[in-house]
């Protein structure tokens, strides 16, 4: 691994263990250059402050976890479907994740009522990438991809962000299924019927 590459790898590994710990809000630069084991200088070189770093951390770590979700096999409904569910599964348990939504809820809430954002955007990308694919091999219904793609976002960012008001009703599992059934059923073409 280049040199460069392993100083950004301890740098991001450092202010995920930072933003874990402290939050987004009482995250410094200075703390990440010291806990990565690099100069101030190094670090600002490459994010001209914390928001910056931290927004491409948070792209960085749901790249992974889609790579992770996201199957290879099956029709795209099928793959869209386990993908979004374990996609959503693995934010919620992500601790940087959790220590956002539990800390830096202020900062959320521009994604969800003010503007989309990077990983939103990306997101949407994705969906309409494969809603278009379901729709070739006819196991999505035919739409809009973008559109679809974009009511798929919302549907899947409020079951990740409510879950914990609702962990009482819809324990891990529950929500799991209960995801399912309603992405499958939005994704599903009109002529089948919804189990």
């Amino acid at each position: 691994m280049p040199e460069s590459e392993t100083i950004d790898h301890a740098i991001f590994r450092a202010a995920r263990d930072c933003v874990a710990e402290f939050g987004v809000r009482r995250t410094t630069l200075t703390e990440v250059a010291r806990r990565a084991g690099v100069s101030r200088p190094t670090v600002y070189r490459r994010w001209p402050d914390t928001g910056s770093l931290i927004a491409e951390l948070l792209v960085r770590e749901l790249r992974d976890i889609v790579a992770t979700s996201m199957p290879t096999d099956g029709d795209a409904r099928r793959r869209l479907v386990t993908g979004v569910v374990g996609g959503a599964r693995l934010v919620r348990a992500n601790p940087l994740f959790i220590k956002i939504f539990r800390t830096d809820t202020d900062l959320m809430l521009t994604y969800v009522f003010g503007r989309l954002g990077r990983n939103q955007r990306a997101l949407i990308e994705l969906f309409a990438t494969a809603i278009a694919d379901g729709a070739r091999d006819g196991s999505i219904r035919a739409g809009e991809p973008e559109r679809m793609a974009t009511m798929l976002l919302l549907i899947v960012q409020s079951a990740v962000q409510s879950a914990g008001t609702v962990a009482e009703l819809l324990d891990g599992p529950a929500l799991d299924a209960e995801l399912t059934r309603a992405v499958d059923g939005y994704l599903r073409p009109d002529r089948e019927e919804i189990p």
